[in-house]
């Protein structure tokens, strides 16, 4: 693509550029295949800009990074660290690299969610592009890339799923509501046109205030096996309508995420539907944020480092940020089968760094903090 680059910019007037690829990837180069977390094919998008000063192109690095943490945090409902990569983590070439990571309680993995690279020079350099500046001079131009795959997804099942399937964000579900009919032997040949025709008029109502809904009328399974199948495939609403809530006039609404049930009237559920998908997505994030920050053992000494990891958790401490340390402490912290510890990120958002504060592992001057943990 760069070689291109240095056809396409001459001038300061053809800056800034900014191109966006969605492709798909085959990586030789592939060991331990994990679904969605790591395969050897994935798709993903990748963004590569040109600038013409470092200040655009640095400034254009944390928007990017933003506007992914919008999309784990905003979508997805599964909270990030923004940070900085250390220098043995960044992207090779590139002046510094930022990232949002998330954490799998369940097996106490970080996993990398997202990167945008600021790649200063070195690439222009390499592959000569350059561009007349306004005072006839000849300038290298300043570079960022960036990129997301399918390993979203993969982060969004294993953060919210639990022993039931998929549990979908409400912003993300393909379905957001599942209607589901429930007669019996007892009703009456009408008695089941109506509950049919109440089911259908709902589905066009939430359908029509754009609600993502769905209706299982299937007869040859039972409201059981359609309960489990929907909860499977991790529909934020189930919307129930028995013989007793056409009495009623109510609906049954059963949330994914936490399994409780609240009746409805019918006059209501157009307003309700909305308002509690709003609720849920507010909740799921809620919920994992805690989870998150509940998983951060803040460390100034190496004593107890490999324990918090032995016990699923992320480790924060004070550090020299050096490449030395950073190899120590994977080598040192491994233990049995589970691999040694990496630095996650260095949080962009830090804690106060006391004066005079130690590496909690080299006993050198700290520079920062910066978050550890097993990883992906």
């Amino acid at each position: 693509m760069y070689p291109y680059y240095a056809q396409w910019i001459r001038s300061h007037r053809d800056l800034p550029l900014r191109l966006n690829q969605w492709n798909a990837v085959v990586r030789w180069e592939f060991k331990h295949p994990t679904p969605f977390i790591r395969s050897r094919e994935f798709l993903w998008q990748e963004g590569h800009h040109a600038f013409a000063t470092r200040q655009e192109a640095e400034r254009e690095t944390y928007q990017m990074l933003d506007l992914y943490a919008g999309v784990y945090e905003h979508l997805l409902a599964v909270p990030v660290c923004k940070g900085k990569k250390s220098s043995k983590e960044k992207f090779a070439g590139s002046l510094f690299t930022t990232t949002v990571e998330a954490f799998v309680p369940t097996n106490g993995r970080g996993i990398q969610g997202g990167t945008s690279h600021c790649l200063g020079q070195n690439f222009s350099r390499m592959f000569k592009i350059e561009y007349e500046a306004e005072d006839k001079t000849r300038q290298l131009v300043w570079q960022i890339s960036y990129g997301l795959t399918t390993r979203t997804i993969g982060v969004m099942i294993m953060v919210h799923g639990d022993d039931k399937g998929v549990v979908m964000p409400p912003r993300v579900a393909p379905q957001q509501v599942v209607v589901i009919p429930i007669p019996n032997a007892k009703m009456t040949g009408d008695d089941k046109q109506a509950m049919a025709a109440k089911a259908d008029q709902l589905v066009h109502q939430l359908r029509s205030d754009g609600v993502r809904i769905i209706s299982d009328t299937r007869d040859i399974y039972t409201p059981g096996w359609k309960y489990n199948h929907w909860e499977l495939k991790g529909v934020p609403i189930r919307l129930e309508l028995g013989p007793k809530d056409m009495e009623n006039k109510t609906v049954m609404l059963a949330r994914r995420d936490r399994g409780v049930k609240e009746a409805v009237a019918w006059g209501d559920v157009a307003a309700r539907v909305p308002e509690l998908l709003e609720q849920i997505q507010e909740d799921m994030l809620q919920a994992r944020r805690d989870e998150f920050e509940n998983s951060i053992v803040e460390l100034t000494s190496w004593d107890g480092f490999v324990q918090a990891l032995d016990n699923k958790k992320m480790v924060r401490t004070p550090w020299c940020d050096e490449e030395e340390v950073e190899e120590d402490v994977k080598k040192n912290s491994a233990s049995g089968d589970a691999m040694g510890a990496k630095t996650l990120c260095i949080p962009l958002e830090q804690p106060f760094l006391p004066e005079g504060a130690k590496c909690f592992r080299s006993g050198k001057p700290a520079k920062n903090w910066v978050l550890w943990g097993r990883s992906y």
